[in-house]
């Protein structure tokens, strides 16, 4: 793009602009944080108003049946699936994604290992988000295993007959670098290893074939791009062919075969179901089915294939424009659109946490993530941009790029409240 007259026809020309509305934005901001927590869909409000009025209200205990309560976690679990590659009744939603992760991967490393007992390896990126590499870590120190972290280029040449479990995040939550599946995971059972894959950042975001690239095991998050509110429940997905191999470790009275009959004797339910744990949380559970429905009405448009070439389309615009116009940074996130998730990332050493704040007095929304001074891969500061096509336009991408060359020019970003560090950042 080189004006935001241009940005303004692309967007004339948008067969996904019609979702835009299906989500109240603020007026004013550019939202370039659904990589983070999802824009809050128009229908969300209203539906949790409604099972706290009616269904809770009214219906009291008795919507457990009358509303179907009971089935929610299967229900979105089917729409969701849709979003990922498996089939109904494959995929349930529950927990948070940490939890679902401990489950998984204690299942996925009592499997590799009763085959196998001399598999005692998780492998991981080094820059995998930081809770997965913890609950790895804890894992491997209750099953007797070693957490191995490396490059991503690096992946390949560890994939041997000690290795038990790759795990890793498809799209990268620092620097939006996506991973070949299918390539990987080919790679890691030719190995004899089995894999997990956690979604948190390509659930509603990419394109997504579990079952086409013949993974294990799979988790990911609500509240990202699937828009269901800040702490949504997150989901989980076990390959058919291993779901009723184990017992997941959290074995809850809604994972029993018939948890109704309260017998004092675990007896886990078939398929994917065991995977659920206690009772679920029902206003997040309603809130995140509205989430779903806003990237289930691309489906009509061209479903996930359309909001990727949009996603592509925007990420390339914007990184080609920060780097023309901001010298000062480096571009953190792959130029290849093969290799990029739906966000971009810019680097600095210093300034990053300053120059976010700046942008986002501007009304300018992104986030900024820390570097890992310990190690010289994840040194530089990052300034993390995400673009969710249900509502973004491309006069956002010209419009957040110019305000960006701003405050790199005005040097507004060194004004001390912009420099005071909050808790949450």
């Amino acid at each position: 793009m080189r004006s935001r007259e241009e940005a303004q026809a692309l967007d004339a020309q948008d067969t996904l602009a019609p979702l835009r509305a299906l989500f109240s934005l603020p007026e004013g901001v550019i939202y370039l944080d659904g990589n983070s927590l999802g824009v809050l869909p128009r229908a969300t409000a209203a539906r949790v108003q409604q099972v706290v009025t009616d269904e809770w209200g009214t219906g009291l205990i008795r919507s457990w049946n009358s509303a179907g309560w009971i089935t929610l976690p299967q229900r979105i679990g089917d729409k969701i699936a849709r979003l990922v590659g498996v089939g109904a009744g494959e995929l349930v939603v529950a927990d948070s994604t940490s939890v679902n992760l401990f489950k998984v991967l204690s299942a996925a490393l009592a499997i590799a290992k009763a085959d196998d007992p001399k598999r005692t390896v998780i492998l991981s990126e080094r820059s995998n988000f930081p809770t997965d590499l913890y609950i790895a870590e804890s894992l491997a120190r209750q099953h007797g295993c070693t957490l191995v972290l490396a490059e991503p280029d690096e992946l390949p040449g560890l994939l041997n007959a000690q290795l038990a479990v790759l795990m890793l995040t498809h799209v990268n939550y620092r620097t939006g670098r996506m991973h070949d599946m299918a390539a990987l995971t080919a790679a890691a059972h030719r190995a004899g290893a089995l894999t997990v894959w956690d979604l948190a950042h390509s659930a509603g975001a990419v394109p997504v074939d579990l079952a086409g690239a013949g993974a294990d095991f799979a988790i990911g998050c609500g509240y990202k791009y699937l828009n269901g509110g800040p702490g949504a429940p997150a989901f989980v997905w076990a390959n058919p062919r291993h779901a009723d191999r184990f017992w997941q470790p959290l074995s809850g009275w809604m994972g029993h075969a018939a948890p109704f009959q309260f017998t004092p004797d675990y007896k886990p339910a078939p398929g994917i179901a065991r995977y659920l744990c206690g009772t679920p949380a029902l206003l997040s559970m309603a809130a995140l089915e509205c989430g779903v429905d806003t990237v289930l009405a691309a489906e009509p448009l061209g479903g996930m294939a359309a909001l990727r070439t949009k996603s592509l389309a925007l990420t390339r615009a914007f990184a080609q424009i920060v780097q023309a116009r901001c010298p000062e940074l480096s571009l953190a996130s792959p130029a290849d659109d093969a290799l990029r998730g739906s966000q971009v990332c810019f680097a600095h050493p210093t300034m990053g946490y300053p120059v976010m704040q700046a942008l986002i007095a501007r009304g300018v929304i992104g986030d900024f993530r820390g570097g890992d001074k310990s190690h010289p891969a994840g040194a530089m500061d990052i300034l993390r941009f995400g673009f969710t096509p249900l509502y973004l336009r491309f006069v956002d991408v010209w419009d957040a790029a110019e305000h960006l060359r701003q405050v790199l020019q005005s040097g507004e970003w060194r004004e001390e409240r912009f420099n005071q560090r909050a808790a949450v950042t």
